[in-house]
């Protein structure tokens, strides 16, 4: 039993690459040190972790149907599991900044790293661009807007999260179409076309109400110690 649940540990750490257990050591050991050096504490290591085990998710767990494909949705209707979860990742990447300030994004990097490795590439990419053009605005507005903490966390989610969305769903769309073998099909661009049952509108739809639950209630419970005065407003 004992044997069993060590392999599992391996197997879960290596993602199923025992052989590079030493390598993924090292380098959680590395990006550890990195984060502590920055200023970084347990927001930082929650959402490096985060990120990756996302990723990682999307790939391995199966969306559930909540509609079958009918006359109104083409294509059916479905959530992920890990949607709502998703949706903390800003509300997260808000506690790090009052961390780390701009060091933030360096941790942005480690975790779509980490990334490449324990998630398909496909969705390691549009994670890493989702993440790279959504982060910068969510920055922006988190940097230098004068609202309180809890007005903040819901804007900077309402702005980061449909850009995150329409490229991660895109990304998925092919990822699964090239992990079932399918030939994928070019637009006049020269872009891959996602030609799934992942990027549509209701499903698009689906997952920024999911994102933006997450998003609510963590700024209700900001809210709601803003007023008790245990936190600041405009704390950064």
């Amino acid at each position: 039993m004992f044997l069993d649940i060590y392999n599992g540990l391996i197997s879960a750490l290596t993602n199923g690459q025992p052989q590079y257990l030493l390598v993924v050591i090292l380098g959680l050991a590395a990006t550890y040190y990195i984060i502590y050096r920055l200023g970084g504490r347990i927001w930082a290591y929650i959402y490096v972790a985060l990120i990756p085990f996302l990723n990682w998710s999307f790939g391995i767990i199966p969306e559930f149907a909540i509609a079958e494909p009918n006359e109104t949705f083409s294509k059916g209707l479905s959530l992920h599991p890990m949607t709502v979860v998703t949706g903390l990742v800003f509300v997260v990447r808000d506690f790090v900044q009052r961390e780390m300030k701009q060091m933030v994004l360096v941790c942005m990097a480690l975790a779509i790293g980490w990334s490449f490795f324990y998630a398909w590439p496909v969705i390691a990419l549009a994670s890493g661009l989702a993440f790279a053009i959504s982060e910068f605005f969510d920055w922006l507005l988190f940097t230098f807007t004068k609202y309180r903490l809890s007005t903040r966390i819901l804007l900077s989610s309402a702005v980061a999260a449909p850009i995150d969305t329409s490229i991660f769903l895109y990304g998925a769309d092919l990822a699964k179409q090239i992990n079932a073998g399918k030939e994928l099909a070019f637009s006049a661009a020269g872009l891959p076309i996602a030609d799934g049952n992942t990027l549509h509108l209701a499903n698009w739809v689906v997952f920024i109400i999911g994102k933006m639950i997450g998003a609510f209630v963590v700024s209700y419970m900001i809210r709601k110690q803003e007023d008790a005065g245990k936190i600041s407003p405009h704390e950064a």
